[in-house]
């Protein structure tokens, strides 16, 4: 039988990368998903690779209007969340002494402004037994040169899954953090100016990950089907780390 049978899921920042890849195993294990992105050609190829049992709605995560939208249509054509994973994110390079206003208001209000209304919004919809999960990621742990603003609000991210855990504990709700390391995504091409740079910045990171590689989005989506599913129904609160090592040793 299917892990996710009959299930509903959210899954914002759903169009590209470990968002869609886990978007795919879920309604291949038989969910029915929402993903949510801000640019309606990558929502329309995400449904295209998709193929079924998925719904798109487009909106950014730090625009509370759009979160009010999203959550209405789940509403109204399924009438409640069994999964929701805060998925939405962006990284920017800036050292401290790069660090404008506009980066830093940007870099929290969707990676921890953005997520915490993510899920207070969700939760009118989410049935009790539930499952939520944060993505974070290593670098909360891990200091990294012009990572500092990043960093920071997956630390954040790390500090919201321990308190929903109690806050929500009378619901039967589990929160946890998916923490991926470096994963081959689009996001690694955004990050450069060439594509030389992006392949000498993947030969970096596979040089100081213990597995001598990078992840790839279809191994995160499988930590995320095992937050998700039944497998994992004695788990909450915790940090999943998705990393090949690299915070680990």
């Amino acid at each position: 039988m299917s892990r996710l049978e009959g299930k509903i899921a959210v899954i914002t920042g759903g169009s590209s990368g470990i968002g869609l890849a886990t978007a795919r195993r879920f309604v291949d294990e038989g969910a029915h998903v929402f993903i949510t992105g801000r640019r309606q050609a990558e929502l329309d190829r995400a449904v295209g690779l998709i193929g079924r049992n998925v719904t798109a709605v487009q909106g950014d995560v730090s625009r509370l209007d759009d979160l009010d939208r999203l959550y209405a249509t789940v509403a109204e054509t399924k009438g409640r969340i069994d999964i929701l994973m805060a998925n939405s994110g962006v990284v920017e390079h800036r050292r401290i002494g790069e660090v404008s206003e506009e980066h830093f208001d940007r870099t929290f209000g969707i990676n921890a402004r953005g997520l915490l209304f993510t899920v207070q919004k969700a939760l009118p919809l989410i049935r009790d037994g539930g499952s939520i999960i944060l993505v974070g990621s290593i670098a909360a742990v891990k200091g990294m040169p012009a990572h500092g603003t990043y960093s920071a609000t997956k630390a954040a991210v790390r500090s919201f899954a321990r308190t929903w855990t109690l806050e929500l504990k009378d619901r039967g709700i589990r929160v946890n953090t998916l923490s991926p390391g470096p994963i081959d995504t689009p996001i690694i091409d955004s990050q450069v100016a060439t594509r030389e740079a992006a392949d000498k910045l993947r030969s970096d990171f596979a040089a100081i990950i213990p597995l001598g590689r990078m992840g790839r989005a279809e191994e995160l989506a499988s930590a995320a089907l095992f937050l998700a599913s039944d497998e994992s129904s004695f788990v909450a609160g915790i940090d999943l780390a998705v990393d090949g090592g690299m915070a680990q040793v």
